[in-house]
């Protein structure tokens, strides 16, 4: 296993992250299972783990706490909030009362005293981010945190946020979590550049893009559209689809090219965001020991320049054949009104069409 600084944090961490959204009832409901897991994972060299306050509506940063027991201080600890916990308002997003609410409920699941990187899980466009920098600064000196980062923002939030920091004497955003992959290169233009222009550490998650890179989705094969990811989003993966059908094209060209280097294909995409200057770690999800064992057999290859120009070849540099589930998108596409004049304003000026 490898080791990364994170950003400028000074904290060294494995290049590959224990992503543990799997855990719980939306994966893998085995408690004991879990922590097992867990606990193989950092006695083959990893020391970063990610969780997640919404996984499997806390239970997951239960399965975690139980798992670090003994084991918390060699641990880099890192999770995350925004999503709705519970019915009611006020119980989401990024605002202070929500954020110093479900820190405590976040510390007191992980059964520790302290979260060394805690992240704003999404944009939150209905809170100003001097007041979500203003509280993260805060829990740092409250040492509940160590530091803080964000996760799946656009470059132009980062940038703003790096801004607002300064003028108003905040911390910084510390770190980014995107989605990035073989079939997702999008981030590449924009948000990898900016992080590490703003000496940012990124961890990546979705290496395998839904398991479009997992080897489970192929030409020619039959896809069950009423299980898993496939019941949920059913148009991301019907081979019908003409998106996809140029998906499970490229897959087979990425396939066929990690058969020449010797490699599955899960260890092929799992290597290729690692590759990236700007990126510190790749978050890696199993949901079965044989999951993990099979992820970790990866963990030292390395992509020489004829292979990525291979990959380059089948993907374009900053080209998503793949957009991962539950990606953010801004006001400005999601909301009408905000790409649409009002229909008396949309005329040419002289009245015609």
């Amino acid at each position: 296993m490898r080791y990364r600084t994170l950003g400028r944090t000074g904290i060294e961490v494995s290049t590959h992250c224990l992503g543990t959204m799997m855990f719980g009832a939306v994966g893998n409901p085995d408690h004991e299972d879990g922590a097992r897991i867990i606990n193989a994972a950092l006695d083959a060299g990893i020391n970063f783990v990610d969780t997640a306050d919404m996984y499997s509506a806390g239970e997951c940063e239960e399965i975690v706490g139980k798992a670090l027991r003994g084991r918390r201080d060699d641990v880099v600890l890192a999770t995350k909030v925004h999503f709705p916990l519970g019915e009611g308002r006020n119980r989401s997003g990024n605002s202070r009362r929500w954020i110093v609410r479900a820190v405590e409920d976040s510390l007191r699941r992980l059964g520790t005293d302290w979260i060394d990187l805690y992240q704003v899980h999404r944009p939150d466009h209905t809170t100003d981010i001097e007041e979500t920098l203003s509280v993260l600064s805060d829990l740092v000196r409250a040492g509940k945190i160590r530091a803080f980062g964000c996760s799946t923002f656009p470059a132009e939030d980062l940038v703003e946020a790096h801004h607002v920091a300064e003028r108003r004497g905040l911390m910084r955003l510390r770190t980014e979590q995107p989605p990035y992959s073989v079939l997702a290169r999008g981030v590449e233009r924009s948000v990898l550049p900016t992080a590490q222009r703003l000496g940012m550490g990124v961890l990546t998650w979705a290496p395998l893009a839904s398991g479009f890179l997992s080897g489970a989705y192929r030409e020619g094969r039959a896809v069950d559209l009423t299980s898993g990811r496939a019941k949920l989003h059913p148009h991301r993966f019907d081979p019908a689809v003409p998106g996809n059908a140029t998906k499970l094209a490229a897959v087979e060209q990425l396939a066929l090219l990690a058969e020449e280097v010797g490699c599955t294909l899960p260890e092929l995409a799992v290597a290729f965001p690692l590759v990236h200057p700007a990126v510190t770690s790749v978050i890696i999800g199993p949901r079965t020991m044989d999951q993990l064992t099979s992820l970790l057999k990866g963990a030292d290859l390395l992509l020489d320049d004829a292979v990525l120009d291979r990959i380059d070849g089948i993907v374009a540099p900053g080209t998503d054949l793949y957009r991962a589930d539950g990606v953010w998108q801004p006001p400005s596409l999601t909301e009408r009104a905000r790409r649409r004049r009002p229909a008396g304003e949309r005329a040419a000026a002289d009245g015609t069409v």
